[in-house]
């Protein structure tokens, strides 16, 4: 056997073996792994926006959550102020309830501490009267009259 033959065999061989590799293997081949690779950047592309809109998101709930934060100070704030306010107005409400009813007892009391002196003086006018009547009705006698006034004022007690 000759070996510039087989050497020439074997190319042609390789040549015959590399083109239908090249033209029928390879081309599905790179077609797979081009696909594959597309797959492959586009999930990357599209973990990398889920990332962006992870950020985003967590930006606008901490935004959210300030915001909800400051409307929830003031409308704290808001019934602070209002909650004191009622409370003040209450308070002169009341003051001006115990002052009426201070005006009020204070009226009764003098009402009935002069329907009380008036009582007393007629019941004393009367005694008087009773006891004037006793001493005209009796011998004038100093004596006797220290003694009715001393009864009188007994019964005045």
């Amino acid at each position: 056997m000759n070996l510039n033959a087989t050497l020439i065999v074997q190319i042609v061989v390789f040549l015959a073996l590399w083109w239908f590799t090249a033209k029928l293997v390879w081309p599905p081949i790179t077609k797979a792994l081009d696909e594959r690779s597309k797959r492959i950047a586009d999930g990357l592309a599209a973990a990398d926006k889920a990332k962006a809109d992870l950020v985003a998101a967590e930006r606008r709930v901490q935004d959210e959550m300030k915001k909800a934060r400051d409307v929830a100070a003031e409308m704290r704030t808001g019934a602070e102020r209002q909650g004191a306010q009622l409370l003040e107005e209450a308070r002169s409400e009341a003051a001006r309830i115990v002052t009426q009813a201070k005006q009020s007892a204070e009226e009764e009391a003098g009402l009935a501490a002069q329907r009380a002196k008036d009582a007393l003086r007629e019941q004393v006018a009367e005694l008087a009267v009773v006891g004037a009547e006793r001493i005209l009705r009796r011998e004038i006698d100093a004596d006797r009259h220290a003694e009715l006034l001393s009864n009188l004022k007994n019964e005045l007690r």
